[in-house]
């Protein structure tokens, strides 16, 4: 492979790509290079082989401008995010927004009845690449292995719409699924939000906005190695500055287009993890990589949940880089960890939503029992 390998068609590259990791693991070890371990972790061979490939077509995250890394992304997407995930209907859907129309695609996996659980998903890419087009495969992967309906959100991006652009898009579209839930076909007490890396940083400030906001909240966060603090320098953005897919210089490019105001990086807005006070916020899966320069700042943010009596499973995935969760058409290591998380998610909305609660009682002290006591609707109805 060399850099002659980009100019070839994409359903090529997908399938030499595919081709690779079929083989077996002795010839996929020597091609991957020797064990990699760095602070008591060792690399999956399936996470060394992504990046040995990415190293020899010479390909970056954030290569030239913001046109061209985002034309690169949506490439890559096709490149290892594998074969569309089938049956799922997908509907095209736009949001009011504060400043024209927010694009968004509902997910509907084949046999899932009406009333079921949605999670309101918000794409990685460092709130300036990617889209919804780039995550497909993700959302049908989580909506098919959680049995849940999915909505992707297309919230506008850095540079020409900087913060806080991103985070009131992020708010507007949780807010529109849970005041349109029977339009949707889905329980309103079951709505969760999640994303992978800035998108778990606008899922998590979507909840922190949603509680302060009076207005409908989310049942459960899916945060999936997310960015929750730009203010400081967390030691894994040092260990893994380089060479295990986000880079440091990555991170300072997505900043620098993202918030490029420094004095304005320590809003709970742009960091959740330094908001003065996180209690109240819903029950929340966390999984971070154990090679990825954000893992620290995610494993503190459950951290701080747990502090303030939030339910709250975190998992490193101490063998994975960054990334991981949009890598599900090259091996097997990756879809693991995906569907972990799916778990996860599946798990959390069931026992949130209104057919637990008629199974096994509300929750003492739930919001649901408690507006119910006072005689008002449901959070969401």
């Amino acid at each position: 492979m060399s850099k002659a390998m980009s100019r070839l068609p994409i359903g090529i590259q997908s399938a030499a790509v595919r081709a690779l990791y079929a083989l077996p693991e002795p010839l996929r070890r020597v091609i991957a290079g020797p064990p990699i371990r760095i602070d008591g972790n060792e690399l999956a061979l399936d996470a060394q082989l992504l990046l040995r490939v990415s190293r020899m077509t010479e390909t970056r995250l954030t290569e030239g401008t913001v046109a061209q890394a985002r034309r690169n992304a949506e490439a890559a997407g096709g490149l290892i995010s594998g074969p569309v995930i089938q049956p799922v209907r997908v509907r095209e859907l736009l949001i009011p927004g504060d400043d024209g129309a927010i694009p968004a695609r509902l997910y509907t996996p084949e046999g899932l009845a009406e009333g079921s659980p949605l999670l309101v998903y918000y794409h990685g890419g460092g709130w300036v690449i990617c889209s919804v087009d780039t995550h497909d495969n993700l959302c049908r992967f989580l909506a098919t292995h959680a049995g849940v309906r999915v909505l992707s959100v297309d919230y506008r991006l850095a540079p020409e719409h900087p913060f806080p652009a991103a985070p009131a898009d992020a708010l507007r579209a949780f807010e529109y699924a849970a005041r349109h839930a029977g339009e949707l076909a889905v329980d309103a007490s079951a709505i969760a939000v999640g994303g992978d890396s800035a998108g778990g940083n606008l899922a998590a400030v979507t909840s922190y906005q949603a509680l302060r906001s009076g207005g409908p909240r989310p049942a459960f966060q899916l945060l999936i190695y997310p960015g929750t603090d730009m203010a400081h320098r967390h030691p894994s953005r040092d260990l893994f500055a380089e060479g295990f897919f986000l880079t440091d210089e990555d991170i300072t490019w997505f900043l620098g287009h993202y918030c490029p105001e420094p004095d304005r990086r320590s809003d709970p807005l742009a960091s959740p993890l330094l908001a003065d006070d996180l209690r109240g916020l819903p029950p929340t899966y966390v999984a971070t990589a154990g090679f990825d320069p954000l893992r620290d700042e995610g494993e503190a943010y459950a951290r701080r949940l747990a502090e303030a009596g939030v339910p709250v499973v975190l998992n490193r995935h101490a063998d994975l880089i960054h990334g991981f969760a949009s890598f599900t058409g090259v091996g097997r290591r990756f879809r693991e960890a995906l569907a972990e998380a799916a778990g996860a998610l599946r798990t959390g909305l069931v026992l949130r939503s209104h057919k637990a609660a008629d199974l096994f009682g509300t929750p003492p002290n739930s919001p649901a029992k408690a507006q119910k006591e006072r005689g008002n609707p449901t959070p969401g109805h």
